[in-house]
């Protein structure tokens, strides 16, 4: 299905805008938790600005509509197997490029089914992509910043017109069940049109400031750096893929995408949507090996500054490699240890169904998803044998389908790790439910695996240690509520963090003391995970991040963006 509409730029520059300085006055709408309206002046006029998170899902619930929304997952289903084993290029300088050198991309629901195929870029293609960003920079980033947010709000309109459809892609092609996909494209539609707000709101980031003579006129102006890499991961490749992307394009930066090459089709439909949007060459998609485009991308002293998402290893190598020869912005999420407190005054339920949640959900593949719980001596006994019971109750099958809770993992690199991390938890501690690789009936052609707890590990193990990403909890005891955040904050990550408690003066001590950037309490939807673009900015602290400004925060947009400050002699 093709998303693209008709190209908007010409040799000669953007398309002028109109009156107002093309800005767009915000239809109003009531307001909601969700929503954040914010008035701002431009001349003579007033105009309110309001974001509204996407919420598909909540708001089929909330119509008593939830028939409907699986209908159309359904029919977008039948119409993405139609697509199988299509042929995808490159995006570079403008153009699609194909290669004799391709891979496969297979579902790990179903490794018989090939999705699609893309081109094996080479350091050359990479290259290539990247000088072709420097030159369309002038243009780009010339451009109005009221046309940038035009585009991206056009771009997002598409993709929430389309959602279902992509959706679906992502079931197939990285394994979300259906309600976790449509999330991603949610958050992916959300990304876009708060950047957009908050340039908007902002006004492209230009502000009068105080003059220190009479006789001087200044100001401070935020101007893009030029070309940025970006190097996305499987997980989200939509939501990620696309909130780097437009925190770069978006303040007028060039982008060389490179999207993991376990889920590229995702973030080729990004692209694919935008690039005839723009000028020529502003964005690139090069496909292919880490350690050939990812490293050609790093090691260019032509790239400006680089976005990246993945594991802390990957992350501070490039971190390394990027800084040494040149000072550029590096801008890296590099996942998390997360735990969650339970404390003997929670409600035992909503505690059970949020770690549940936070811990299993599309299979411990994220950052954020909760991997330690940490309860109190009291409660342990009740709590854990709630969790057991509702994990062993969760639902395995393919993605797509609709009763599907727990996805499979996404190659066989990942059922590796979670086969080692089975035979470590036996030896060194007590699985009290999962630990096995699924092989029988529906599960025979896909990378399932059993949600697993274990019970009874060293508090110094590597399994309560080290990141994982697979589907992995392990449950410690604690006898106080600072016992249990000295443990929590041991880890060399901090990223999210979650507690159960009744006691609002737990509640504070909590929040004061715990090591991580995104928080909660008593969040039964999921104690560690789901952070809403606007509403919690996603950010990590120690080897979870490097710039602890939140993607879909409002600092977010100001690491793409250096100050020049402008002084006019009267």
């Amino acid at each position: 299905m093709c998303l693209l509409g008709g190209s908007a730029w010409d040799q000669t520059g953007p398309p002028q805008v109109g009156d107002c300085h093309g800005l767009r006055f915000a239809k109003m709408r009531y307001a909601s938790s969700n929503a954040s309206i914010k008035p701002f002046y431009s001349g003579n006029f007033i105009i309110t600005s309001m974001f509204k998170n996407e919420r598909t899902w909540a708001g089929f619930v909330e119509n008593n509509s939830t028939d409907d929304f699986h209908k159309k997952f359904d029919r977008a289903v039948e119409e993405v197997r139609r697509n199988f084993g299509r042929a995808y290029p490159m995006i570079v300088g403008g153009k699609e490029i194909f290669s004799d050198s391709r891979f496969e991309v297979r579902s790990p629901a179903d490794r018989n089914l090939v999705l699609g195929t893309f081109p094996s870029g080479t350091r050359e293609d990479a290259l290539r992509a990247i000088e072709a960003a420097r030159d369309a920079f002038d243009k780009w980033s010339s451009a109005p910043y009221q046309e940038r947010v035009r585009i991206f709000r056009d771009v997002a309109d598409i993709f929430s017109q389309e959602k279902f459809h992509l959706a679906a892609v992502m079931s197939f092609e990285n394994g979300k069940n259906r309600l976790e996909a449509m999330g991603d494209l949610d958050e992916s539609i959300d990304f876009m049109r708060f950047y957009a707000e908050q340039l908007e709101s902002n006004q492209g980031f230009e502000k009068e400031t105080q003059s220190a003579f009479k006789n001087e006129n200044t100001r401070s102006v935020l101007k893009p750096y030029g070309v940025w890499g970006v190097i996305a991961p499987f997980n989200f490749p939509s939501a990620i893929a696309i909130g780097m992307s437009s925190g770069a394009l978006i303040t007028g930066n060039t982008v060389v995408l490179k999207p993991s090459s376990d889920s590229p089709i995702s973030s080729f439909k990004f692209v694919e949507a935008i690039y005839h949007k723009i000028p020529p060459s502003a964005v690139n998609f090069v496909t292919g090996a880490g350690g050939v485009v990812g490293k050609t991308i790093l090691e260019s002293t032509l790239v400006s500054g680089i976005a990246f998402t993945g594991s802390k290893e990957v992350g501070m190598s490039g971190y390394n490699s990027f800084v040494t020869r040149i000072p550029r912005p590096f801008i890296s999420e590099m996942g998390g240890k997360n735990p969650a407190i339970i404390a003997k005054s929670a409600d035992l339920e909503k505690a059970s169904d949020g770690v549940l949640r936070a811990a299993f959900g599309y299979s411990g593949q994220k950052c954020s998803a909760c991997s330690r719980v940490y309860v109190q001596r009291e409660v342990a006994p009740q709590f854990v044998e709630k969790l057991v019971s509702k994990t062993r109750n969760l639902k395995i099958g393919k993605p797509w389908e609709r009763d599907t809770f727990v996805s499979p993992i996404i190659n066989e690199a990942a059922v590796k790790k979670f086969l080692r991390a089975s035979d470590l938890a036996k030896r060194d501690g007590r699985i009290l439910c999962g630990g096995s690789v699924l092989s029988d009936g529906e599960h025979k052609d896909g990378n399932f695996v059993e949600p697993t707890i274990v019970a009874g590990l060293p508090r110094d193990h590597e399994l309560v240690r080290e990141e994982l990403f697979v589907p992995f909890l392990c449950v410690q005891e604690f006898d106080s509520l600072d016992e249990a955040i000295s443990e929590s904050n041991k880890s060399n990550y901090g990223l999210t963090a979650g507690l159960f408690s009744s006691d609002p003066a737990e509640a504070q001590r909590f929040f004061q003391k715990i090591e991580a950037g995104v928080t909660y309490l008593n969040r039964a939807a999921s104690a560690t995970t789901g952070a809403m673009v606007g509403a919690q900015p996603f950010v990590g602290w120690k080897d979870s991040g490097i710039s602890g400004k939140g993607a879909g925060g409002e600092y977010y947009l100001l690491q793409f963006l250096r100050e020049q400050t402008q002084t006019r002699c009267l």
